[in-house]
């Protein structure tokens, strides 16, 4: 979850790092760290932010070649010291990593004994030692690279430079994403797009298990066994623009009053008013292929978890299938039965979260049919997969999720119109869900401009220790994502219960000094979440209600009310309140909204 940064070419490398660590800063900001190559290695490393390495770096920092980092610690605390890049001994080798080394600590030893010191507790600093080690025996500096990577095992995206060659950066992947820019007459190198589209849109991605040697003039990519590989370029959609705030205090606040718009870009081209059904190409199956399927399993982390329950709601619904949805971290440890009947959907905004990357190659090993819903191009998951969706989203640079939680949520409404309708969905019940779908970017445009309404109640309950979150069936997922975005940004705490359990249990906690949250949409289940509410407010419990009527506003104390679509679709709309609820009490305790503490964006490690 760390960010890197490579870059050789005719220019000063120090502040071309420094911005594409800015740019990579939601993937880890404990530590920030650079090295450029002129005449020797020059290394500046703090802990703290990226502003903080940029006022440490002098202005007399020269170099045409360099690496750069930002940390999230997981071996050792984040301290100047144990920030990127790490050295040999000698100070002529340097490297950035993102990812885990295994055995690190069986590595470190035998060096140890070896006469070798070592300055930092990261897993990182044996590789610095072990290419130092193999660049005296091998020669160049691939060859010490891929030698180095022989010995570790775990996960790694890393760049390496060499003192004593100051014209090539080498870097490799192991389950943590590296991608290559080719400029004019200058490369590039970073763990994501975001930090290259200032200088460039035509990239490369590197494959598990492959190496890559840039120089001014090109690059060429190689195996771990020396074979070399041929790439194509892909020319990326975003630009620069995409990555800034837009005038808005937050990227999280920008994210979420971007939904119109990427909503209807997921949407865009994918609705076949003739027939009633979805358009989706990329899922590469034929009718015949969607109708053997007898289940769908989808997997997920995090806020990608909780749309993937919405997406099974809506394919129980609408297509009469099977449906559920699992944390992926969980899914490839419980030896999972694969079945050849059953479709498995993953989920991922950046296409690169390691668990799920993990339970992907782990289903297709086992012949698993996987697609995928991703917001990336060319990502590892959308390789990975035999097909799928991409969500068309745009960067999301805040670590909260809302924009491509949104987009995920209607992407599976198309597959389920895609699969209700090649089954049992009738044309007239496809019509009224195309409709609604159309109906979606309006209706959230009508949830944002109620901003401050909406502001003014997250100032009410802010100050409160712990909330509840309760939903019934459609409404549960979104109860369990209202409690994510409020816990993750704001450090309340948050929990979700199903509706029906509050009195299996977590009633006993219900109390004058324990709001709850409750997601009532007007369904065939009105009544009884209103009875629900009854109970809370029976044990002197506040309520905020989140749902369609305002006529059962009285028995909540606070209401907050949603444009009613069709029930399949109104989750994807209770969602966005909740959002803002959770954007705006982050903002009144102060918090650190685009950055919370102990998180960070593209989860690639385990």
């Amino acid at each position: 979850m760390c960010g890197i940064v490579a870059y050789v070419g005719p220019k000063d490398a120090a502040p071309i790092l420094l911005e594409g660590l800015q740019r990579l800063e939601y993937r880890g900001y404990d530590s920030a760290g650079l090295a450029v190559v002129n005449r020797g290695l020059k290394v500046r490393k703090v802990k703290g932010r990226v502003a903080d390495l940029a006022a440490a770096v002098p202005a007399r920092f020269k170099g045409g070649l360099g690496i750069g980092h930002t940390r999230w610690a997981t071996h050792g605390a984040p301290s100047d010291v144990n920030a990127h890049p790490h050295l040999d001994g000698a100070e002529r080798i340097a490297v950035v990593h993102n990812g885990i080394l295994e055995n690190a600590d069986e590595i470190r030893a035998k060096l140890v004994a070896d006469g070798v010191d070592f300055v930092s507790e990261t897993d990182t600093e044996v590789l610095a030692h072990l290419i130092a080690r193999a660049v005296k025996e091998t020669g160049t500096l691939a060859d010490a690279v891929r030698t180095a990577l022989k010995a570790v095992v775990g996960t790694y995206g890393i760049a390496v430079v060499d003192a004593e060659r100051p014209g090539e950066v080498v870097v490799a992947r192991n389950g943590s994403p590296i991608v290559i820019g080719i400029g004019e007459k200058e490369m590039f190198a970073a763990s994501d797009v975001a930090a290259l589209v200032r200088y460039t849109r035509q990239v490369v991605h590197l494959e598990d298990g492959e190496l890559a040697v840039l120089k001014a003039d090109g690059f060429h990519t190689f195996t771990m066994d020396a074979r070399e590989t041929a790439k194509v370029p892909l020319t990326v959609d975003w630009d620069a623009g995409h990555y800034d705030t837009g005038g808005y205090e937050h990227y999280l606040l920008k994210e979420i009053n971007e939904q119109p718009e990427t909503v209807a870009r997921t949407l865009r081209g994918r609705i076949d008013d003739r027939f009633h059904i979805a358009h989706l190409g990329g899922l590469n199956l034929t009718p015949h292929e969607t109708r053997a399927f007898r289940r769908v399993k989808i997997i997920g982390c995090g806020s990608a978890y909780y749309s993937g329950q919405i997406g099974a709601q809506l394919i129980e619904e609408l297509a009469r299938i099977p449906a559920d949805a699992e944390p992926a971290s969980e899914f490839r440890y419980r030896n999972p039965v694969v079945e050849h009947d059953t479709l498995y959907v993953a989920i991922s905004q950046s296409g690169e979260t390691y668990d799920t990357l993990a339970a992907v190659q782990e289903l297709k090993r086992k012949g698993g049919r996987v697609l995928g819903i991703v917001n990336t191009v060319g990502s590892a998951i959308a390789r990975e997969c035999d097909g799928g969706i991409y969500l068309h989203a745009g960067p999301e640079v805040s670590v909260a999720s809302t924009k491509a939680f949104t987009s995920t949520a209607v992407a599976f409404a198309l597959l389920a119109l895609h699969f209700g309708r090649v089954h049992d969905l009738s044309p007239a019940d496809g019509r009224r869900i195309c409709e609604g779908l159309r109906r979606l970017p309006e209706q959230i445009r009508e949830i944002l401009g109620r901003e401050e309404e909406i502001a003014a109640l997250a100032r009410k309950y802010a100050d409160r220790p712990s909330m509840m979150f309760v939903g019934r069936v459609r409404g549960y997922p979104v109860a369990r994502e209202g409690a994510q975005k409020l816990k993750e940004v704001s450090y309340v705490h948050a929990e979700a219960y199903p509706a029906s359990e509050l009195k299996h249990g977590p009633l006993a906690l219900i109390g004058p000094d324990m709001p709850t949250v409750a997601v009532v949409p007007d369904d065939e289940l009105l009544d009884k979440n209103l009875t629900t509410l009854g109970e809370i407010r029976a044990r002197g419990g506040q309520v905020l209600m989140v749902g369609h009527r305002m006529a059962e506003a009285k028995l909540a104390d606070d209401c907050i009310v949603v444009p009613k679509n069709e029930v399949e679709l109104d989750p994807i709309l209770l969602t966005i309140p909740l959002q803002l609820f959770a954007y705006h009490a982050a903002v009144a305790l102060g918090r650190d909204v685009d950055k919370p503490r102990n998180l960070a964006k593209s989860v690639t490690v385990e």
